[in-house]
């Protein structure tokens, strides 16, 4: 039989947990608080504002096979494709054996065999994942994308300040997690697209460089080898045999034009003396 006291317990009207009250609460400020996105203020850390901006990225991310071939080929592609880390859609700061997973995941997606309806396409963007892997894959060609992106983040910052003093500390778009991606987006798009300027250009440079020593080697290359063949013909061999033959003909010919055959040319001969008759 119960006692007293377990009756009572028993009895007592159940009171809502304090702890689930205040979880409600918080999801329910949360959910407000994502679909009314708030401005940080100024002084907030980079980090945290960036953090943001990964779960936009993160989000963007998830695209079927046809939008990310899309997504690869769009117009202007040639230019967006030169930053590979917006090729693979990876922040520069993930490790790379995150990375290598990321891209094993996109370059299935985007595999000719696993999109026959438009196979050509396919082979681009699966091209142009293979090359932005194969760069950061070079440990010394990563350290050279993340100085770009390091570079872009500095001119941005500057970009911000500059607007911010222009606009006496007015909202700006790069308030906002969005305007920040883009204003970053941009100006390293545009400083990889500068280098890959500077390369071709130094490229071209180089090639028309090379030509030129190289006409210059066959034209020297060229006139030795005259050179050599009219001095070997010189002293022996056809140009010799051609020598002789010319004087011969000219001999016979002065001879078929003397009116005495067979005698060298008429010589100037004196007239006799003759003694003077008294």
């Amino acid at each position: 039989m119960a006692s007293p006291t377990q009756e009572t317990i028993k009895n007592e009207p159940s009171l809502p947990s304090s702890s689930n009250s205040e979880q409600s609460t918080t999801n329910t400020t949360i959910k407000k608080e994502l679909s009314n996105p708030i401005i940080k203020p100024e002084d907030e850390t980079f980090e945290q504002f960036y953090s943001e901006v990964k779960a936009i990225e993160k989000r963007d991310s998830v695209l079927t096979p046809e939008q990310q071939i899309n997504r690869l080929l769009r117009p202007g592609a040639t230019y967006f494709n030169l930053n590979p880390f917006e090729v693979l859609q990876i922040d520069p700061a993930t490790p790379f054996e995150e990375l290598a997973k990321h891209y094993r995941k996109l370059s299935m997606l985007v595999h000719p065999d696993k999109n026959p309806t438009m196979t050509d396409r396919a082979s681009l963007a699966f091209e142009a994942i293979n090359k932005a892997y194969k760069i950061l894959e070079d440990e010394k060609e990563r350290k050279k994308c993340l100085e770009v992106v390091e570079e872009a983040r500095e001119r941005v910052d500057k970009m911000i300040q500059e607007k911010r003093a222009k606009y006496k500390n007015q909202p700006i778009e790069e308030d906002t997690p969005d305007g920040l991606k883009k204003a970053l987006w941009s100006v390293t798009c545009k400083l990889f697209a500068d280098i890959e300027r500077l390369r071709v250009r130094e490229e071209s440079n180089k090639a028309e460089e090379r030509k030129r020593k190289a006409e210059e080697t066959t034209d020297r290359e060229e006139r030795t080898k005259l050179r050599k063949e009219w001095d070997k013909n010189y002293e022996v061999g056809e140009s010799r045999e051609t020598r002789v033959n010319s004087w011969k003909s000219f001999q016979t010919v002065a001879k078929a034009k003397d009116p005495v055959k067979g005698k060298g040319p008429a010589l100037f001969k004196p007239p006799k003396y003759k003694p003077e008759g008294r």
